[in-house]
């Protein structure tokens, strides 16, 4: 027997608990149980007696005993209670309370369907908590949700969806309402704290009270939302705020009917009445409660494609400045632009400060254009959430007009406003045959690099500097005051941006002083002029230092030293770490004196661990094209002076022992010049008259370099002498023992300096017209070949400089054949040592 009834156990489906409910007679409710939408496939039924139900009504007078065939009816069944409240017999006002009280196991829908006459109107209060509206389609947090009713003409618009802990304290609605409030099952409240009186007429569809006992923002939507608002009708919203608050109007999303009648609009009452349109700017700073009506026109019907009217808008209550306004003067800024915006926190924050412009036309950003007067008010409590940047445009399209130099100022009036200056930036436009200089006066600048970072909070602001072509933006560096750049210049558009820190003292902005310039157009990216006031070490690195230095591009730092002054250069690291694809990628080091060496190193070499330097001196870094997918340039030095003191003597160079040498040399052949020259007079007295000697036979050439000098002298006579003089017979005596030529002048030295205000050749030869533009790829491959076969790319620094020289021109090949019928006057001696052939000119 206990076998069977354990068999029968797993066949029977499982019955949960079993419910009973009972309705009094006098209980003007129904209750129905039934299915309820989405439910899971797997069938369960309502077993009252019998086990075949999906649906359960109970009527007043009834009690019913009811279970379910499985374990979680919840998640099958709903359950809704509908009372009908009629107030047009004087029963009402009235508090509605939650019956019978034992419902429970079911999601459950409890709904007051409350009448009145005609002519009177229902008010719904909310006891606190007050209640939000919310989207028809979304939740509330807690899953308690009211749905407030009404109809006009016997159809059902729906005032709203509502959640709890909100600012709406009541409703009112015209001669019929339904509220309705929707519990889980698994929670149990015991009053829902709504009130119910009746009014006299309201003439409105519903009007909807709201109370801020606080600063917050609340959305709120028209009747019936998203769907059309009723035609013809009207809803209006009252607002009432605290003390010392004010309150801003937005619309967030609207659409308008097709009217048969009259026009949608939009009244205020503030208290004065004010018309608008649903797509003007709506009132905001409003000091008072106030009343905001929305009025629909005739809509034709017939047209139901059209969308008809809705509104979706938010309310923002904050603590307001009273009638407080602060001028904004820039009348004499012309180019100018300022925002008034959040400033970014990572996150939405709430409230939202507001900027206006005018009383009641306020914005959470603010756009104010220079040439005008502003008196600006906040509807915010806590200004320091805003900020304001700035923009100004400096044009120059003729260096001939706009050539002298102009302070970057700051109104002062943005100095002393309550918000705080985020960001000033200047952008300097000119076309591309013209460049831009930074100059700072007074306050030299400081670059921020890793080992010695700017401070901002100490020093107030920075720089960031940009600089742009119409294809490329590269970032030359972030600078602060108190350093040792004194000029900047750049090649392109420039963009300076002074930034503060958060906090910032406003009064440290007067130390600003910056100073620009249009001038010629240069063809280094940027150069630097460095010269150290007060630091002992300085820091510096190449312009777009995160992204790498340009290909092709060049940047040079001029370092000025005084003469009581040494300095020591270091690089960051041991060698320029890039490979080039095209080209050559140069450090070049060279002193702004006369004689001075260079120190060069391409990017396949060592460089220099450390360099002792006691004068003024260049410091040139010029890039390739590195290899796609390769690191790219950009090196960091760093330099430290120190004093020289007064006993100390500066080391000796090799160029000086070669200059003591060569005018050593210089005194001795003036010397024997002089003794050879006193020996031909003597013997020259003893002739009395001059011998013609022409030989027309003797070959006159000598052997020379193909093409050396392309302009001969074959077609004329130049080369025959008519007379020659003794002296002219005994110039061999002018050779010293080892026969080797020494001349007296015209011998060519290569070019070494000095280089003066102007940088070092760039070891990066740009084709001639070269704009502010990247340099074509085809360009610098001419270039390169035409460097390998005017000198097989001479890498010593002196070779560059003597083919850039004007007294000498390579050709483009050196035959050593011979040519027939060139000019002799003129011997050549090759040094095959340094791969240049030196010009000698004959006496």
């Amino acid at each position: 027997m206990l076998h069977l009834l354990w068999i029968a156990a797993l066949l029977l489906p499982p019955l949960t608990e079993s419910y009973t409910i009972t309705l009094q007679p006098t209980d003007n409710l129904t209750i129905h149980i039934k299915r309820a939408t989405n439910t899971p496939s797997q069938p369960c039924n309502i077993c009252a007696p019998k086990c075949n139900a999906l649906s359960l009504a109970i009527s007043r007078g009834q009690k019913v005993d009811y279970t379910f065939d499985c374990s979680t009816p919840e998640k099958y069944f709903i359950m809704e209670v509908n009372r009908t409240i009629d107030c047009s017999s004087g029963m009402c006002p009235l508090n509605i309370s939650l019956q019978p009280t034992n419902l429970h196991g079911l999601n459950r829908t409890f709904s007051w369907n409350i009448l009145t006459s005609k002519n009177n109107g229902l008010i719904f209060g909310f006891s606190g908590p007050w209640l939000t509206q919310i989207d028809p389609s979304s939740q509330c947090p807690d899953h308690i949700r009211f749905k407030i009713s009404t109809y006009v003409h016997d159809s059902s618009y729906s005032i709203g969806t509502f959640c709890r802990n909100g600012t709406i304290t009541r409703i009112k609605v015209q001669e019929r309402g339904v509220i309705a409030l929707s519990l889980p099952w698994n929670l149990a409240i015991k009053d829902p704290g709504i009130s119910i009186t009746n009014r006299s007429s309201i003439k409105s569809l519903s009007i909807v009270e709201s109370t801020f006992s606080q600063q917050s923002t609340v959305t709120l939507l028209s009747a019936n939302y998203p769907d059309p608002f009723p035609t013809n009708e009207q809803m209006t919203w009252k607002f009432n705020l605290p003390e010392n608050h004010a309150a801003a109007v937005q619309f967030l999303n609207h659409t308008s009917p097709m009217c048969v009648k009259k026009e949608e609009n939009v009244h205020y009452y503030l208290p004065k009445p004010a018309l608008h349109k649903l797509t003007d700017s709506q009132p905001a700073n409003i000091l008072q409660n106030f009343n905001l009506s929305l009025e629909n026109c005739e809509v034709d019907t017939q047209k139901t494609a059209h969308p008809g009217l809705s509104l979706k808008f938010n309310i923002t209550v904050q603590r307001s400045q009273g009638d407080q306004l602060y001028a904004l003067d820039l009348t004499k800024e012309k180019g100018l632009v300022v925002h008034i915006k959040k400033r970014f926190t990572g996150r939405t924050f709430t409230p939202v400060c507001l900027i206006c412009k005018a009383p009641m036309v306020c914005d959470s950003e603010l756009v104010l254009e220079g040439g005008r007067y502003y008196k600006i008010s906040f509807l915010c409590e806590q200004l320091s959430s805003l900020m304001v940047t700035a923009e100004k445009v400096i044009e120059c399209w003729d260096l001939k007009t706009c050539n002298s130099r102009m302070p970057l100022t700051i109104p002062q009036t943005l100095i002393d406003f309550p918000v705080q200056l985020e960001s000033y930036s200047w952008k300097l436009i000119a076309p591309e045959n013209i460049s831009n200089e930074i100059v700072s006066k007074s306050v030299y600048l400081q670059q921020d690099v890793v080992d010695k970072p700017c401070n901002a909070a100490a020093v107030g602001f920075t720089y960031d500097i940009f600089s742009s072509t119409n294809k490329d933006t590269l970032k030359v560096g972030a600078f602060c005051p108190n350093g040792s750049i004194e000029k900047i210049q750049l090649r392109d558009n420039v963009t300076i941006t002074l930034k503060t820190p958060r906090n910032g003292n406003p009064a440290k902005l007067l130390t600003h002083d910056l100073h620009v310039s249009f001038v010629s157009f240069i063809k280094e990216v940027s150069i630097f002029t460095v010269s150290p006031k007060t630091e002992d070490m300085i820091y510096l690195e190449t312009p777009n230092y995160e992204s790498g230095l340009p290909d092709y591009a060049s940047a040079s730092w001029s370092i000025n030293l005084t003469k009581k002054q040494s300095a020591k250069l270091k690089f960051g690291k041991d060698k320029m770490d890039i490979s080039c694809e095209k080209g050559s990628a140069y450090v070049n080091i060279m002193e702004q004196k006369d004689g001075s060496p260079e120190t060069v190193r391409r990017e396949d070499q060592q460089l220099p661990s450390q360099l002792n330097i006691y004068s003024t001196f260049w410091v040139n870094i010029s890039n390739c094209k590195p290899w796609t997918g390769t690191k790219k340039l950009k090196l960091q030095f760093c330099i430290t002076f120190n004093q020289i003191s007064p006993g100390e003597i500066k080391p000796s160079r090799p160029v000086l022992k070669y200059i003591l040498i060569a005018v050593g040399l210089a005194v001795g052949v003036v010397l024997a010049v002089i003794a050879t020259i006193c020996c031909i007079k003597n013997k020259k007295k003893q002739i009395k008259a001059p011998v013609g000697i022409y030989n027309s036979k003797v070959n006159t050439e000598a052997p020379r370099r193909q093409a050396f000098f392309k302009k001969g002298k074959k077609n004329n006579e130049s080369h025959i002498y008519a007379v020659i003089d003794d002296h002219m017979v005994y110039g061999h005596l002018l050779q010293e023992e080892t026969n080797e030529m020494v001349p007296e002048v015209d011998v060519y030295q290569p070019f070494e300096g000095p280089m003066g205000n102007a940088p070092p050749i760039p070891l990066i030869n740009f084709p001639n017209g070269s704009t502010r533009v990247d340099v074509k790829e085809e360009s610098i491959k001419e270039d390169i070949e035409d460097r390998s076969i005017e000198g097989a790319i001479m890498d010593e620094p002196r070779s560059l400089s003597m083919k850039n020289n004007d007294i000498y021109v390579f050709s483009q090949s050196f035959s050593k054949q011979p040519v027939e019928n060139e000019d002799t006057s003129i011997t050549y001696m090759d040094d095959t040592r340094s791969g240049a052939t030196t010009p000698v000119f004959g006496l």
